[in-house]
């Protein structure tokens, strides 16, 4: 996904509080814990590696787009690990990563349902997805990118909790779906509206700009990754490179 420059638009007083509504829903649902190693998956240019890297996590990024990947280099140095690749295709071993996150990335990718599969494949605690509600005042506006300060080629492929919950199950059968939303009210009235807001209720309620939804996904098997094919790539910080199974003889 290629990020334009649209300019840093939590300068103003409203934006700065509607960011920091965004970002404590994830916290809330992600419940980040020092050291637990984290994926981000469509990591844009690095906002949300630098929230769960100060919470204490061990943060690696991945994004398709060269750009954003560079930016998150000049963002975050050598504090996150990160890599170019493809979110349907992940260079990771199965149950690698305590926390997976997706946040207003899945409505871009190519493939999604690959993307939540992999994202699963190699969680071995929980996944956090954060969605654009386009059904919210803000999305009936149209405001929803200016929002997240995303712009693409791609079109954005909305999703609604149903679908997604149908996706989620199709891999884990039963599985339990927590989930909530910030962001109730259109644009113009956090200015001079925003108690408004935090006298709604979050959890369970579907007509928040941002939705976050998030599972556990318990520890399942290592899959054998071609371990005799030799790596073509090697990651920046030393870890495996796709094909190369952590710990495949345990």
């Amino acid at each position: 996904m290629r990020e334009r420059d649209v300019g840093d638009w939590r300068l103003t007083p409203a934006r700065h509080y509607l960011d920091g509504r965004i970002k404590s829903l994830i916290l809330d649902l992600s419940a980040p814990h020092g050291g637990e190693r984290l994926l981000d998956i469509g990591c844009g240019t690095g906002d949300n590696l630098r929230l769960f890297r100060q919470k204490g996590c061990v943060t690696t990024g991945l994004d398709s787009s060269s750009d954003n990947i560079d930016a998150c280099e000049k963002k975050l140095g050598n504090r996150a690990e990160l890599h170019l690749g493809n979110p349907g295709d992940l260079p990771f071993s199965d149950n690698e990563f305590d926390i997976v996150t997706m946040v207003a990335s899945l409505e871009y990718m190519q493939n999604p349902a690959a993307a939540l599969a992999e994202a699963i494949r190699v969680c071995r605690g929980r996944i956090f997805i954060g969605l654009m509600n386009c059904y919210s005042p803000i999305g009936i506006q149209g405001r929803l990118p200016a929002l997240f300060s995303v712009q693409t080629d791609a079109k954005a492929r909305y999703f609604h909790l149903p679908s997604l919950s149908g996706m989620i199950r199709q891999h884990l059968p039963g599985v339990r779906i927590a989930w909530g939303s910030v962001i109730f009210l259109p644009w113009g009235f956090y200015d001079a509206a925003s108690k408004i807001e935090e006298q709604i209720p979050v959890m369970k309620n579907p007509f928040g700009a941002f939705i976050g939804v998030s599972f556990s996904v318990t520890f399942s098997y290592i899959t054998i990754q071609d371990v005799v094919k030799k790596p073509t790539a090697t990651p920046r910080s030393g870890e495996p490179a796709h094909g190369v199974v952590r710990e495949a003889g345990k």
